[in-house]
């Protein structure tokens, strides 16, 4: 289908036709956010010109995203409210035209997902269609009072005074009230406030549970007293603000990734339940948050959480995308959470430990990555979006999964034939059945994933797990008789 930018003579007499607002209204996002975000997801490289289009305008910002990226019009979330309305003046033969100061090709491609749509206005090259110039094109294609308008934002004050009606999207009950103060006769057709709820959800709380690898060291060096407590307590928090930061600007960066997944779809940003200025505040306030708790520690465990974000946000913006290099950086973040937990308390490096981590984790990470394949491989698909793999690699990752995993396990029993093992427990051979119990677990992950029984990051489906809880008390039970 092909829409054609709207041009309707004045003098035609037809039905008050009903004009929609996009951005916000129509689509419970930013089409121009949106599509500088997945500018900066593609082309990391060249994010830079970005303020150099904006300095040239508005129009020619706008122009320029939408010659170089699509921000995926065919999954954006639709305002169900203001689709009802379109459908039920379709249904009585009034026409609808779509209005929007995002670049024309995105409106016309959004009217051909929708259907029935007359036409379409949308900015184009010299004219960003906002404001008063919207105002202006309205007014020259239906005439003064010819056109009821649906819109959203302060800046349609001004097609508002030139519509016949003014029909509202109200992001908040101050904003209805200013509306219908200036235009009694305006409806409100929607209220669509963000909810606390939904920031909260934007965190990923759960995925906090990870960062419990920051208590590691303060176990393994049996280290129990008030300040060692309170340090690693103050760097879990670091890692948790830092974590979901980075959480809540994958998000942002992944949308169109995550709109093609039937559970990810659901997430805040991608069901545009959060605005993306909304998501790109909280995101700044938690890495403040993050970076101010930081003081209160040694400045080592500073320099190691801002390698840590530097990492997470390497990894949204590139390396999730590289073949083996991203399971390698997630096994490294994990690992970095054991590093910062040593460095919250202040003690020296175990390089046992580090490795352990390193080979343990990313075997952890090559699971996810197997779980995501097979769940693909389910519903009938070769590859894994904006991943760098294939159903097929499935015969390579599971084989390399276990030699990490393995791996971890190997590294435990040279740590019990060290010395430094020697010095911190009193019966240490007891120590030797944590082996069984490692080899145990690491299968037992390694075979559910094959089968397609992990939904989620194996760190979450661990803690979550019963046979996994069960493991890690046994293990516990070892290291307590050991002591």
């Amino acid at each position: 289908m092909s829409v054609q930018t709207a041009n309707i003579p004045t003098a035609q007499k037809v039905e008050v036709p009903l004009v929609v607002d996009v951005d916000g209204t129509l689509v419970a996002t930013d089409l121009t956010q949106e599509a500088a975000l997945q500018f900066v997801a593609t082309y990391p490289q060249l994010a830079f010109r970005i303020p150099l289009w904006l300095s040239g305008g508005k129009s020619n910002f706008k122009i320029q995203l939408a010659n170089r990226v699509n921000p995926g019009i065919e999954s954006v979330p639709l305002r169900q409210e203001v689709l009802a309305l379109i459908r039920n003046a379709q249904a009585t033969g009034r026409p609808v035209y779509l209005a929007s100061a995002s670049d024309r090709r995105y409106i016309e491609e959004l009217a051909a997902r929708i259907g029935g749509i007359a036409g379409v206005f949308g900015t184009e090259p010299g004219l960003n269609l906002a404001g008063n110039a919207k105002a202006d094109r309205l007014v020259a294609a239906f005439g003064a009072k010819g056109y009821d308008y649906i819109g959203d934002m302060p800046i349609d004050f001004a097609v508002w005074r030139t519509a016949h009606k003014p029909l509202v999207v109200a992001h908040s009950a101050g904003f209805a009230a200013k509306v219908l103060k200036s235009f009694p006769e305006a409806e409100i057709v929607a209220y669509v406030r963000p909810t606390l709820r939904s920031y909260v959800a934007a965190l990923r709380m759960h995925q906090w549970a990870k960062n419990v690898l920051v208590f590691l060291p303060m176990i393994a060096g049996h280290r129990f007293d008030i300040n060692t407590i309170v340090a690693t307590l103050l760097g879990f928090l670091c890692f948790c603000f830092a974590a979901s930061s980075a959480y809540v600007i994958n998000d942002l960066l992944d949308l169109p990734g995550d709109r093609d997944n039937v559970r990810k779809s659901l997430r805040p940003f991608a069901a545009g339940k959060i605005p993306i200025t909304g998501g790109l505040g909280l995101a700044a306030l938690l890495m403040a948050s993050a970076f101010a708790l930081s003081l209160l520690l040694p400045w080592r465990f500073a320099g190691i959480l801002s390698i840590y974000v530097a990492c997470t946000l390497g990894y949204s913006l590139i390396l999730k995308r590289k073949l083996v290099i991203d399971v390698i950086m997630l096994g490294g973040l994990y690992t970095l959470r054991v590093y910062g937990g040593l460095a919250a308390i202040n003690t020296h490096q175990t390089q046992w430990l580090l490795m352990f981590s390193l080979f343990l984790f990313l075997s952890l990470a090559i699971v996810k990555r197997c779980s995501e394949l097979v769940a693909n491989r389910a519903v009938g698909r070769t590859a894994a979006m904006g991943r760098g793999y294939r159903v097929e690699d499935l015969n390579i990752l599971l084989p390399l999964g276990a030699a990490a995993g393995y791996g971890s396990v190997f590294v435990v029993t040279l740590y019990l034939s060290s010395p430094e093992m020697a010095a911190l427990y009193t019966h240490p051979n007891r120590l030797w059945l944590m082996c069984p119990l490692l080899l145990y677990w690491i299968s037992r992950v390694l075979l559910k994933a094959n089968r397609g029984d992990i939904h989620d990051d194996p760190v979450i489906f661990a803690l979550t797990d019963r046979i996994s809880w069960i493991t890690g008390a046994c293990v516990a039970a070892v290291i307590a008789m050991s002591i």
